[in-house]
């Protein structure tokens, strides 16, 4: 049976508009909580990105809500044995509740201090080889490592994970990304309803819940839903690899300026038809996600989570 949780965007709120957001979704009926991990936002009018792991410290002691970061890159910014240090935190704060999803990234966060921005074999690579560090880490052991692209010594978390071990998560969005993702992930991270994306996951000896998530903007008004949205949240209509690619607020800002609110429109559910919000949230489970993350965008949280606990939640499974 799908379960149903709430995308807090750390991108376009304040850690304490992203704890109230939890509270919220926990009243409506969400079940889990899923988190973005950035050091920028997409672009300057959504104008926050706080340090993901203080966030799910404070999330941790406002909620009782397992929480998934949707998705962290352990590969540049951060090295994977402090990625392992931060994660192993947030999950004994959350009584054994993290799931750590991971991906390769992208230029706009992890080129902040000034490293290289390989090609995708390379990070895809990185994210392998990182994914394994963090799991000798996970198990409270000193670890010491020294492969291709990472270095540890003498490492050893003295607080480790609840449970000794952690789920990682791996972030695909096309089959060879997704076949590569199923040689090691305990889970499936993808945004849309791919059934074939699934399959080739599946066939290819994937393991664990796929998981994704959907943005929305909710208001009894859709022409405003959509403004807002288009204004707020143009980079979802980006094609290729531009989102990977693209270095800064300002390169996503001049991108989107091909992107027309009629466009958003069409690829965003928008307003407050029911059967909309309902059509699109059953696409996700008939493809066959075992968790789906639904984020509001936009200001009108407190009438969203009330349209979701009435109308949506009760009828979504």
């Amino acid at each position: 049976m799908t379960e149903f949780g709430y995308f807090l965007s750390c991108e376009e709120f304040t850690p304490a508009e992203l704890v109230e957001q939890a509270r919220l979704a926990e009243r409506a009926g969400f079940t889990r909580l899923a988190i973005s991990d950035h050091f920028h936002p997409w672009n300057d009018a959504q104008g926050s990105s706080p340090f993901v792991w203080g966030v799910i410290g404070a999330l941790s002691q406002a909620v009782p809500l397992p929480v998934t970061t949707l998705v962290t890159c352990p590969t540049v910014r951060l090295h994977p044995a402090v990625t392992a240090q931060a994660a192993a935190t947030a999950d004994v704060q959350l009584a054994g509740g993290l799931r750590l999803g991971v991906g390769t990234g992208e230029a706009l966060n992890e080129h902040v201090l000034g490293d290289r921005w390989p090609p995708y074999e390379v990070r895809a690579e990185m994210l392998a080889e990182a994914v394994a560090v963090l799991r000798e880490l996970f198990t409270g052991e000193v670890v010491s490592h020294r492969g291709a692209h990472y270095t540890v010594e003498n490492a050893r978390l003295y607080t480790p994970p609840k449970d000794g071990r952690l789920p990682v998560y791996v972030s695909a969005f096309g089959p060879k990304a997704a076949e590569r993702a199923a040689e090691y992930a305990d889970g499936l991270v993808t945004m849309g309803p791919d059934t074939e994306l699934i399959g080739r996951y599946r066939a290819a000896g994937g393991r664990g819940p796929v998981i994704g998530g959907l943005k929305v903007c909710w208001s009894a008004d859709r022409e405003r839903a959509v403004k807002t949205a288009h204004r707020l949240w143009p980079s979802e209509l980006l094609p290729g690899e531009l989102a990977q690619v693209l270095p800064t607020p300002r390169h996503f800002e001049q991108a989107t300026e091909l992107v027309t609110e009629e466009m958003v429109g069409q690829s965003v559910t928008c307003g407050d038809d029911p059967e909309e919000h309902l059509d699109r949230l059953r696409s996700y489970v008939g493809a066959g996600f075992d968790e789906v993350y639904v984020g509001q965008i936009g200001p009108e949280q407190e009438g969203f989570f009330d349209f979701y606990r009435e109308r949506i939640l009760p009828q979504a499974a």
